[in-house]
């Protein structure tokens, strides 16, 4: 926990640096990329780095947990970390790159600073930086201990390329060699890494979507401009027959298999985890409640729709609700963005969600206006998440 001695420190300093650290990282990942060029071959994201989204999660994760340090004394943010460790686990990032993220960190926040970075300052903030190093480490450590090989990426072939409504396309792959495969389960995700046309190596992660054989078989689902690199490569360029690279599964999104009622809430392409979640309850013919809302643009751009509408048929408990933006022409959906008001939420319920921020930060909102508590509420987000924080 923080020191008595850095607490005031950090009182006194946080909103500066909180206000300033939207400058502050980019300086460091110009020192950290100069000084180590190989980190962005297959561990850091190329396109990631060129819109901003990785200079804000880092701003935002230090700022958000400093916060909490102050707030909540004698706590972590357990659920923060929890997502921001698999993300790391899933990306392969060792032990030994918290000490070089340090060095450069702090390089930059003593250049951005200038007189105003005393020793004390760095001091405290050095003390904040390891509580937060420290937890995940220890997090990533256990991640790393559940899988069933101590390989960061294996080969797998791809067997079938599908499209999957407008714009999106359904992989589905099995093991390119004899390497232990770890057993995936509903809404997890799993990195693919490949070697683009110029030579580097570029990793995305995608959630499971379905989970024919969760041991032997990985599928996902990408959409074409969902940003990046990796997933117009996947589109373009990888065909049947090729191999590309995947991580262990990970992902902090726990489905239990007890008998509580759910709530599965997605947007766009964030149907994904939803998809391998209804699949896993169909194979094992549920009566659990499942209410499953999904917003869309259009009917045709529903990438699993088929898939999803299948499993809610063979479920007896469960029911759809389909928003679409434009105009509804579809039998039962309703026109415009999701809302909860009217929905009848099952009581005691925990709700999943998954889409754009935005649509997750909505519902989220609604979600506990109507009574859903904010710990029995899960999500997975694909870039920057210190939204929770608030």
């Amino acid at each position: 926990m923080l020191s008595e001695k850095s607490r005031p420190v950090i009182e006194a300093t946080l909103p500066v640096i909180a206000g300033r650290i939207a400058e502050i990282t980019p300086k460091f990942y110009d020192r950290l990329f100069t000084a180590h060029p190989e980190l962005l071959d297959g561990m850091f994201s190329r396109a990631n780095q060129n819109n901003g989204t990785q200079q804000r999660a880092l701003a935002g994760s230090i700022a958000a947990f400093a916060s909490h340090l102050i707030a909540n004394p004698g706590t972590l943010p357990e659920a923060v970390l929890s997502r921001i460790a698999h993300k790391h686990a899933a990306l392969g990032i060792p032990e030994s790159g918290y000490p070089i993220v340090y060095e450069h960190l702090f390089a930059a926040i003593a250049e951005d600073l200038g007189d105003a970075g005393t020793p004390e300052v760095v001091e405290a903030w050095t003390e904040v930086y390891w509580l937060m190093a420290d937890a995940l480490i220890k997090i990533e450590r256990g991640l790393y201990a559940r899988q069933a090989n101590d390989e960061m990426w294996t080969p797998w072939r791809v067997t079938a390329k599908e499209a999957a409504g407008v714009g999106s396309i359904t992989f589905r792959l099995t093991p390119a060699n004899d390497t232990p495969v770890t057993r995936a389960t509903p809404g997890q995700y799993v990195s693919v890494r490949v070697r683009l046309d110029d030579g580097l190596s570029q990793a995305r992660q995608y959630s499971l979507s379905d989970l024919v054989d969760s041991l032997t078989d990985r599928v996902f689902t990408t959409k074409l401009d969902e940003g990046g690199e990796v997933s117009p490569h996947l589109h373009r360029s990888v065909m049947v027959g090729d191999v590309v690279e995947l991580s262990n599964p990970y992902g902090d999104i726990e489905f239990d298999d007890s008998d509580g009622p759910i709530v599965l809430a997605t947007a766009g392409i964030g149907c994904t985890p939803s998809a391998s979640i209804l699949q896993s309850l169909a194979q094992r013919a549920s009566d659990r409640r499942v209410l499953v809302l999904h917003a869309e643009q259009r009917a045709e751009n529903w990438a699993l729709g088929h898939q999803m509408r299948s499993a809610v048929e063979q479920l007896p408990n469960a029911d759809l609700q389909l928003w679409l933006e434009e105009a509804a022409t579809e039998t039962g959906a309703e026109s415009g963005f999701m809302d909860l008001e009217g929905v009848a939420l099952p009581t005691g319920a925990k709700l999943f969600l998954c889409g754009p921020v935005p649509f997750m930060r909505s519902i989220r909102s609604q979600a506990i206006s109507a009574g859903i508590p904010a710990t029995d509420i899960h999500y997975e987000v694909f870039g920057p998440d210190v939204w929770l924080a608030a």
